[in-house]
């Protein structure tokens, strides 16, 4: 077997001895490696196999680690990974233990930045190279790679805007890989190039038009016969970067992305410049994998990520044969049941409509585009003006439900405490992926969004435990005009019950007893409640009768409820998949240490810690929140009266 190129490449450094032919080859190895890989055992994929060219093209330029890169999101650093001395252990990608999903500084030492929320690569660069020009740390050069979609989002402008302001020498690579952008070719084009990074000329406005009048042949004599909005029109046809040469970049562009000698030109003049350069670099989703790269925006979509053993023999495997019909049909997953309950109240009621901040698909509203597009909204890797646009919707009596995930959420923080509670505006917040999400790791997992939402005056707070109390818990947030409203829910497959056959709405604040019991009490919220329901199974064989009660809200707590509770067992248990610290316990607490003494609480969730990436169940394990867990943990504290309930 003839040994790959890429078998010698443990590091940045061993790209550099090679040719252009030769970096061309490491850049398709790399990409059979990862069709080879992730078609076995899934992940990211279609923007990978986009950016293998590109991936070699940088670290063959640049000196990592003292030279920064930057990938903006961790979608299309795969290939990076690959050349950074981690090829052999790709095939442990977003496993527990394994290789980190996107990119991790306690990873490599060539990993910059931790990514996983969109936009944030350039913000990112324009402060590592300030802080090279002051003195701090190693001097090096800075590039950073960023998507056509994580572009959409506001902090990718706003740092755009300073690093212009600043002067910051550093390289934006803009992969573009919406295929909607045609490279601009021919020597016309190679001279705006050259002209653009000469430090003579360029200045946008002055330097583009300085340059169109020195054009040899007569031509440009001829430009300065024009008025000035022909000479404007003229400089936007053969400069589609004019934007970014208004604040102070200079642009590149279109390069083939994946044309390892041109991607290395092009790096070598942008870097040479010593000022701000973006280098707009066209490639294609899916590249080397047909179904991906020949099926236009679906396949793209399809193909964003592979599932485990979807490929074999680099062609998509084989459907298995259809299985005998289980006995009984999977749960539906939570994702779908808000989607297609979304649609039926925006049928009922006229004022609903649905916003997503580009992930229609994972929150359900793909149902909602297609059923009825005139009620959907997509405003792009833009949380912030997510909730901003639907703060002007509710101002204006429309009823907008933002559909968004618990992780996502927090890039909107300010928009939700200024302009949505404080104004006590009907916004309607569901969050998909409450919880811990697995595979994708710390960057997604929802843990936080009860104890950031639960302080905000006006807010309410809502957890369904199973599908059919999600749907009524839809209806609830729509028919509440009296301020905002939010519900989180998790990944995954539902509880498996039957869906109601009329919504019903939910009185505000109130909780519900699943269980009696004696002695203990477990109230849980959202998938609380299942895992409340299982210890308590597993507490009533050794005979220990518990109580088990669903909370609902979070916000407000049914204090009446939770003082009964406390008053009528010797231990008060609470669960939650969300942090302890500020979440649902805590509530539960103050509540009853307003009301009087304070009761034993034995609180149950998510640690003091970010959680690593993994199988939920296995992640579930490692915090202790599951039934046989919480049982333990419930049967120690009975057992000894005396034994400390902190860090619960």
């Amino acid at each position: 077997m003839t040994e790959r190129l890429l078998d010698r490449i443990d590091g940045p450094a061993d790209l550099h001895g090679l040719s252009d032919d030769e970096l061309q080859q490491v850049a398709q190895e790399v990409r059979e490696l990862i069709i080879e890989t992730i078609g076995e055992i899934g992940g990211h994929f279609g923007a990978n196999l986009g950016a293998c060219e590109l991936a070699v093209a940088v670290h063959s330029v640049l000196e990592s680690p003292r030279d920064k890169v930057l990938w903006d999101v961790g979608h299309q650093a795969y290939p990076h990974k690959v050349l950074t001395g981690r090829r052999e252990r790709l095939d442990t990608i977003r496993t527990y233990g394994g290789l980190a999903p996107f990119c991790s500084i306690a990873e490599s030492e060539h990993d910059v930045m931790g990514a996983g929320h969109a936009s944030t690569s350039i913000g990112y660069a324009v402060g590592l190279k300030e802080a090279m020009r002051m003195g701090h740390g190693e001097d090096g050069r800075v590039v950073a790679v960023i998507g056509d979609g994580a572009m959409t989002g506001g902090v990718a402008f706003e740092a755009v805007h300073l690093a212009g302001g600043l002067g910051t020498p550093l390289v934006v690579v803009l992969n573009d890989n919406g295929m909607s952008i045609a490279p601009n070719v021919g020597a016309l084009s190679r001279y705006f190039n050259r002209m653009r990074l000469n430090p003579k000329l360029w200045k946008a406005r002055e330097g583009v038009e300085g340059g169109l009048a020195k054009l040899p042949g007569g031509i440009g004599a001829r430009f300065e016969q024009f008025g000035p909005h022909f000479k404007e029109s003229i400089k936007a046809f053969w400069a589609p970067g004019l934007w970014w040469e208004e604040l102070d970049f200079a642009y590149m562009g279109v390069v083939d992305g994946h044309d390892v000698h041109a991607l290395r030109g092009a790096l070598r003049e942008a870097l040479a410049a010593e000022r701000p350069v973006v280098v707009h670099v066209a490639t294609v989703k899916g590249k080397g994998f047909a179904p991906a790269e020949e099926g236009d925006l679906e396949g793209m979509e399809k193909w964003h990520a592979a599932k485990p053993k979807s490929i074999a023999n680099g062609a998509p495997a084989a459907a298995k044969a259809a299985a005998k019909p289980a006995a009984k049909p999977a749960p539906p997953q939570y994702t779908k049941v808000f989607g297609e309950a979304l649609v039926a109240e925006c049928r009922r009621d006229e004022r609903v409509v649905g916003i997503t901040a580009a992930m229609n698909s994972g929150t359900g509203l793909n149902i909602l585009e297609k059923e009825l597009p005139d009620r959907y909204f997509d405003v792009g890797i833009a949380e912030q003006n997510a909730v901003l646009f639907a703060s002007g919707l509710a101002l204006q009596g429309v009823k907008p439900v933002c559909a968004i995930y618990s992780t996502f959420l927090q890039r909107a923080f300010d928009q939700i405490v200024h302009d949505v509670c404080l104004q006590s505006l009907p916004v309607v917040f569901a969050m998909d992926r409450a919880g811990l999400v697995g595979d994708d790791g710390p960057t997604h997992h929802g843990a936080f969004d009860i104890a950031y939402l639960r302080p905000l005056p006006n807010m309410v707070l809502m957890a369904p435990r199973d599908e059919a109390m999600l749907v009524h818990m839809l209806r609830t947030a729509v028919e509440h005009d009296a301020g905002p409203i939010a519900l989180r829910y998790p990944r995954g497959e539902a509880a498996g019950v039957a869906l109601p056959s009329e919504p019903a709405a939910i009185p505000i604040g109130t909780g519900e007893v699943l269980r009696e019991g004696s002695r203990v009490a477990i109230v849980g919220y959202g998938s609380g409640v299942g895992k409340g329901l299982e210890a308590a199974e597993l507490l009533a064989e050794p005979g220990l009768d518990v109580t088990v009660a669903d909370a609902r809200f979070a916000k407000p707590i049914d204090t009446a409820l939770m003082a009964q509770l406390a008053a009528e067992h010797d231990l008060l248990v609470t669960v939650e998949e969300g942090t302890l610290m500020g979440g649902f316990g805590s509530a539960v607490w103050e509540a009853l240490s307003e009301a009087g003494p304070t009761p034993r609480i034995l609180r149950v969730g998510l640690p003091d810690r970010y959680v690593t990436h993994g199988k939920p169940a296995l992640l579930h394990e490692e915090v202790g929140y599951t039934g046989e867990k919480i049982a333990e943990r419930i049967e120690a504290a009975v057992r000894d009266p005396r034994s400390a309930l902190a860090g619960a």
